[in-house]
């Protein structure tokens, strides 16, 4: 039941019909995991609490730095050397008297991945590490757990729901992690401040709609955001087979996909017979104008609206700067298009 209170706090969206107080008493009955306090963690958080969300739990080992504060909004300067699963509590808290908010100081690790997803009903990913991105889908998946995922990189953000009702997961999109030393962090890359307030804050709308049961949720699409130039695309995904468990294997080093190629065999065979090589950029044009090695330049969003363009009789190969979009355009074209593809590991540049 909601106290008196509450009904005044939450009455601007109690009063949308999808929602009313049937779908409030659900949110305060959730409980959910956010993997992860830092940019992307942060609009989550402030959203959903805000929304009323009965339990969330919060799991991150890390300390607030300075250089974390301008995307990290949740967080102010006195709060610098500070855990921010606890300065998160604190605030949340603040913000919302009427929820309960977990503070789990610890990374998620293999050794308490079960201990700490299996006491949440829905999940939500935002940490910044494959590692830890292949490693909570894979307990969800294990577990049975809904995962709601995002990720940020330099001016681009993705988002997607996994698991859910027997829906396409995150090694559907890609099967397998790359190398630690493959694509850069934020620390590294950079990351425009507004970015993860942007993504957050989408994650945070599935999160609402899937405990509420409104709206079509994000499962078996995969949505980018690019705030460049303000291009919005949803991809099509679709469920492969399962055929074992990973968590038992997340630190085993795995074979490379059949579909990835070396640089020296790009090469090989643009030399041996470059009529049968079709070579495709799914950077964004401002990078291909920048730099490139020839080929055609499809970026990685246009590519549903080309798959008609493209030859089915000669080997289709994508690259990029690290490996991961071209990977990605493979399993984007997997269910539209019937010739082979191929990517360019660990990217040409």
């Amino acid at each position: 039941m909601l106290e008196r209170d509450e009904l005044k706090r939450y009455n601007r969206q109690m009063i949308l019909p999808e929602l009313g107080m049937h779908g409030q008493e659900k949110l305060k009955a959730a409980n959910v995991l956010m993997i992860g306090a830092g940019g992307l963690g942060c609009p989550v958080l402030q959203y959903l609490a805000a929304a009323g969300i009965g339990t969330i739990g919060i799991v991150d080992d890390d300390v607030i730095d300075i250089s974390n504060l301008h995307r990290q909004v949740l967080y102010n300067t006195m709060d610098v050397g500070n855990p921010k699963a606890v300065v998160a509590k604190q605030k949340l808290e603040a913000l919302n008297p009427f929820i309960v908010i977990n503070a789990h100081e610890e990374r998620v690790t293999a050794e308490n991945a079960v201990r700490l997803i299996s006491r949440y009903d829905l999940i939500i990913d935002g940490s910044d590490n494959f590692t830890t991105r292949y490693l909570v889908n894979d307990t969800c998946v294990d577990l049975g757990k809904t995962l709601v995922f995002g990720s940020i990189f330099k001016f681009e953000g993705h988002v997607s729901v996994f698991n859910y009702q027997n829906g396409p997961n995150y090694r559907d999109v890609f099967p397998e992690p790359p190398a630690d030393d493959e694509v850069p962090n934020c620390a590294e890359i950079g990351v425009i401040g507004v970015l993860p307030g942007m993504i957050g804050t989408y994650m945070a709308n599935e999160v609402v709609k899937i405990i509420c049961g409104i709206g079509e949720v994000l499962s078996g699409k995969f949505l980018t955001l690019n705030s460049l130039d303000n291009s919005i695309s949803i991809f099509n995904m679709v469920r492969q087979e399962r055929i074992t468990s990973k968590i038992a294997s997340i630190n085993v080093e795995e074979p490379a996909a059949n579909y990835e190629i070396s640089m020296k065999v790009l090469n090989e065979w643009m030399v041996q017979n470059p009529d049968k090589v079709y070579l495709v950029d799914v950077r964004e044009e401002y990078e291909y104008e920048d730099y490139n090695i020839g080929g055609i330049n499809i970026p990685l969003y246009e590519l549903n609206e080309q798959v008609n363009n493209l030859p089915v009789d000669k080997k289709l190969v994508f690259c990029c700067q690290t490996g991961q979009r071209s990977k990605m355009a493979i399993h984007l074209l997997k269910p539209v298009y019937k010739g082979e593809m191929y990517s360019v590991k660990n990217g040409v540049f």
